[in-house]
């Protein structure tokens, strides 16, 4: 409510309608309420987007830094393999100071044989002539061939 100067009151202004008028303005009119523009929904929905991309971005990182898992994370190592098969493999596997020798078939696994790490069986002089790469390759066929004459 305002405060009027003693000139501005005349009889009209104490008639019970001039107050009731007055009295009923509100003090305080609030503003309108603003409209949602285009510009909010897409400032928003561009926010989401990077959120999304930054959850993405982080689990690729993650994914390529490859970070051992708790426990024997480090206790086992593919040494070498050889696919004997359309499907199947055999792979020298390193388990802290053993190798193990185990054939892989889909839905299967088999240890074929286990050795102290690094003590390859000594190859024949034919064999001898064969590059490091082809070392496990000729142990193998030699190991199968001894497990055929059984």
């Amino acid at each position: 409510m305002h405060i009027r100067p003693l000139a501005a009151f005349s009889a009209a202004s104490f008639s019970p309608f001039a107050l009731a008028a007055e009295t009923a303005r509100p003090a305080f009119v609030p503003p309108p309420v603003a409209a949602v523009s285009s510009g909010s929904v897409l400032q928003v929905i561009l926010s989401l987007l990077l959120v999304l991309a930054a959850v993405v971005l982080v689990g690729w990182i993650l994914k390529r830094i490859n970070l051992p898992q708790q426990g024997a994370g480090n206790a086992l190592k593919v040494i070498s393999g050889v696919a004997v098969g359309q499907r199947e493999r055999i792979v020298l596997v390193e388990v802290n100071d053993t190798w193990l020798v185990v054939g892989v078939a889909p839905g299967q696994v088999n240890a074929l044989h286990s050795m102290p790490k690094g003590s390859l069986p000594s190859v024949s002089a034919s064999n001898a002539a064969a590059g490091d790469d082809n070392k496990f390759q000729v142990w193998l066929k030699q190991m199968m061939e001894k497990r055929n004459v059984r």
